[in-house]
This record gives C-alpha cells, structure tokens and sequence, in this order.
C-alpha cells in the first residue's frame, strides 16, 4: 500500500506492506478514532473503534492482496492538497 500526502508545505510518501496494514492500525492514535467518530451518524459512531477497523482490515487481506494498483482514495482539493491512497 502506498500514502501519499502533499500540500504547499508538505510531501509525505508511505509505502506500507499489506501484510503490516494490521500493525499499522493500532499504531493510530485513539484521539484519530474520536474525531471520526464526532462526524460519524448514530448509531454507526459506535463501530468507529480501533478493534473494529483492524477486524475490517483483517477479513479484507485477501482482498486487498488480490486488488494490488488500485487506488483506494484520490482527493484533491482546491488549495493544492492532495491525498492517495493504493494497494
């Protein structure tokens, strides 16, 4: 998997092993899963967990492994940000 993060000020490029994607979730600081869950609708703000995404992330290895190149989030914004995220 491959993020990549770009603004005016900023480049930041992360290659990660599929394999690693689990790991790489529960790195993520609990503070992140809060503000999802601030913008998140009831009743599904419940399900926005750290267990809940490494489970997802989990039954998904084989999808994501069978899907490689593809590109999962492409935003761009009009002030030149710019995220991608590929398998």
């Amino acid at each position: 998997m491959k993020v990549k993060i770009r603004t005016k000020d900023f480049r930041f490029s992360l290659p990660v092993p599929i394999g690693m994607a689990g790991f790489v979730v529960q790195m993520l600081p609990e503070k992140l899963f809060e503000e999802m869950r601030i913008n998140t609708p009831e009743p599904y703000d419940k399900l926005v967990t750290k267990e809940t995404i490494n489970l997802i992330v989990k039954e998904c290895m084989d999808i994501l492994k069978e899907n490689k190149g593809l590109e999962i989030i492409h935003v761009e914004a009009a002030d030149g940000t710019f995220v991608s995220i590929k398998l």
